[in-house]
């Protein structure tokens, strides 16, 4: 359906793991306890069984492609956010282009008012899940009422043979202002260094992988609270030095969309993964092509008008490798 990615340089000691926000990922069915009535037939979205299919095979397709241009393998594990539920995940890894990479996932319906929530999926034949947790995001309103966002979800599991935790995130956005909503992405923040705190509590040395559409880029106060010394934040340097951003936003880049690894993946020792390169997953038949808006992110749609793209973000996603025994 697109172009698939070959390269002489893909290795089998390569493992990706991706991270993508798919825009939206609802069914075509009404939710009565969330704001979904757009995402359905006779919605002001239009959103029909046809275009959800269409949608799946996409994000499918882009999904098993992420890391292909130095792994031999589609990714061993991916986050996602702003999907509506577990049947929608479910369809994703059963579609054409994932159903043979025997994907699992876990995921936890959130009291996200729009009723979005994160997700991960992870291949079963490298990565043995153990357990999985949500943990939710205090936030209140002007009027001191509970605000309620996305969870954060954590999964624990054996990444070839070795224990990794995982955290992935969707913090609040800026829709009201990126300055008037910067305290709601700290909370966030503090939440998920808490959940770190712990992880390490029980295991000192613990390797963490955290993911997530932040809503700030890495060198926002929000992430600069979350990446503290005992981390590093590959997708700063992508931000500083190549000038890539996952998404646009108020007409300029933005690097929203990160992978960020604790420290001790950087250290190369025998029979351990450590942290190589990170990437943004921009190829060009993801891009509009043309209009004002040519060279951003292909997406579904633009406000209330229907564009039968991928996403309005780009995937992002990095390479650990095992060193040689």
């Amino acid at each position: 359906m697109f172009p698939s990615i070959k390269s002489s340089k893909q290795s089998k000691k390569i493992t990706t793991i991706g991270f993508y926000n798919v825009e939206n990922l609802f069914d075509t069915e009404d939710n009565p306890k969330t704001f979904d009535d757009d995402y359905t037939s006779d919605g002001k979205r239009k959103w029909t069984y046809k275009r959800y299919k269409i949608k799946i095979k996409k994000l499918g397709s882009v999904i098993s492609q992420l890391g292909l241009n130095k792994s031999k393998y589609p990714p061993a594990i991916v986050g996602l956010v702003e999907v509506e539920n577990a049947k929608v995940v479910r369809d994703l890894i059963n579609s054409s282009n994932l159903k043979k990479h025997h994907y699992g996932f876990a995921h936890y319906d959130s009291p996200d008012e729009r009723g979005i929530d994160v997700a991960l999926l992870y291949n079963k034949r490298v990565f043995e899940f153990l357990k999985s947790e949500t943990f939710p995001v205090f936030l209140e309103d002007d009027e001191g009422e509970r605000d309620y966002t996305r969870d954060i979800l954590k999964v624990s599991g054996n990444l070839h043979g070795e224990l990794v935790h995982i955290i992935v995130n969707h913090w609040s956005s800026r829709r009201e202002g990126a300055t008037e909503t910067e305290h709601k992405r700290v909370t966030a923040a503090i939440t998920a260094r808490n959940i770190i705190k712990d992880i390490k509590d029980k295991h000192y040395d613990a390797k963490i992988i955290v993911m997530g559409d932040f809503n700030d880029d890495p060198t926002s106060k929000s992430v600069k609270t979350l990446v503290s010394d005992d981390f590093i934040n590959p997708m700063e340097t992508i931000l500083d030095r190549e000038k890539l951003g996952s998404l646009t936003y108020d007409g300029k880049w933005n690097l929203f969309d990160q992978i960020i690894f604790s420290k001790n993946f950087t250290e190369k020792k025998e029979g351990k993964l450590y942290f190589k390169h990170a990437e943004v997953f921009n190829k060009e038949w993801l891009k509009i092509f043309k209009g004002k808006l040519k060279g951003s992110p292909f997406r579904t749609y633009i406000g209330p008008w229907y564009q039968g793209g991928f996403s309005d973000h780009f995937p992002v996603y990095a390479f650990l490798k095992k060193k040689d025994d």
